[in-house]
C-alpha cells in the first residue's frame, strides 16, 4: 500500500486568551495548516516541484520548517546541541533537496522536531532573551521567536497553497 500524508483536523486559533496561549495557538494553527496542505498526497506528489525552474516542494517545506523550529527554539533559545537531520554546515539547504527523500520518515522527523521545540520552551518566559548563534550575534526574546515562526509558517503556507493547487487542484483552507 502506498503511504499518504495523514489527514488532519486543524484546531482553530484562540480568539481570546493570554499572550502565551494565543501565540502557541497561532503557531499550532500554522503548523497544522502546512500538514493540511499535504494531507492525502503520496510521497511522490510531496516531492513534486510546482513549476520549473523552482525546486520547491511540499515535502521540502515540511523538512525546512522542522529545521527552522529546531534552529530557533532548540539551538538558539534553549542552547541545545544536536545533529540536524538534513542541513549541514557544508550544505545548509539540504532540507529542501527531496529527490531521494522518504516522505513518511520525514513527517515523523517533523513531528519530533515540533515536540522537541515545545519541550525546549515549556515554562519559559516570553521575555527571556538569548544571543543568536552565528556571526550576527543579535539578541532576541522568546516572544520574538514565536512571532517570527508564525510569520515564517504563514509565508510558506502561501507557497504550500500554490504547490497543492498545482498538484491536484485543491485550494482553500
Amino acid at each position: 500500500m502506498t503511504w499518504r500524508a495523514p489527514e488532519i483536523t486543524r484546531t482553530p486559533e484562540l480568539p481570546v486568551g493570554d499572550e502565551r496561549a494565543m501565540l502557541e495557538s497561532w503557531l499550532d494553527y500554522h503548523r497544522q495548516t502546512l500538514l493540511l496542505k499535504c494531507a492525502g498526497l503520496t510521497g511522490e506528489q510531496l516531492r513534486t516541484p510546482s513549476v520549473q525552474p523552482s525546486t520547491l516542494t511540499l515535502l521540502g517545506l515540511v523538512r525546512h520548517l522542522g529545521e527552522v523550529e529546531s534552529w530557533w527554539f532548540r539551538e538558539n533559545f534553549a542552547g541545545q546541541q544536536f545533529d540536524y537531520p538534513y542541513g549541514t554546515p557544508e550544505n545548509p539547504d539540504a532540507d529542501l533537496d527531496v529527490r531521494h527523500a522518504d516522505a513518511e520518515a520525514d513527517f515523523a522527523i517533523y513531528h519530533e522536531q515540533v515536540a522537541l521545540a515545545r519541550a525546549a520552551t515549556a515554562g519559559r518566559s516570553l521575555d527571556e532573551t538569548f544571543t543568536e548563534v552565528g556571526a550576527k550575534k543579535r539578541t532576541f526574546s522568546l516572544r520574538w521567536v514565536y512571532l517570527h515562526l508564525i510569520e515564517e509558517y504563514a509565508r510558506h503556507n502561501g507557497h504550500a497553497d500554490l504547490l497543492r493547487e498545482r498538484l491536484d487542484g485543491v485550494t482553500g483552507e
